[in-house]
């Protein structure tokens, strides 16, 4: 019976390696293609207008600190890289 708990713990373990690693090199080959697209310059394509600021500005901060808060988790988990990471909280914060 231990055997056949090592053999699934580690049936489990392989596989969620191989779907993070598989998660991970699509991420990177988006993130090619989508400076391929950009053009010859690194122009990007004209982005939708942002939408009008909240009417309420605490409410705002507050949203923003979360999407920093999950950033960071992001970061700490692997997913996003330090460039990633700075970006994104450049585009926030900006």
């Amino acid at each position: 019976m231990p055997e056949l708990l090592r053999g699934i713990a580690r049936t489990a373990v392989i596989s969620g390696t191989a779907t993070a690693v598989s998660n991970r090199v699509s991420r990177r080959q988006a993130g090619r293609w989508a400076q391929q697209d950009a053009g010859p310059y690194g122009q990007q394509p004209a982005a939708a207008p942002r939408p009008p600021p909240a009417a309420d500005p605490g409410d705002d901060m507050t949203r923003k600190i979360d999407q920093l808060k999950q950033l960071g988790d992001l970061k700490a988990q692997g997913v996003l890289t330090e460039e990633e990471f700075a970006a994104q909280k450049a585009r926030l914060l900006g």
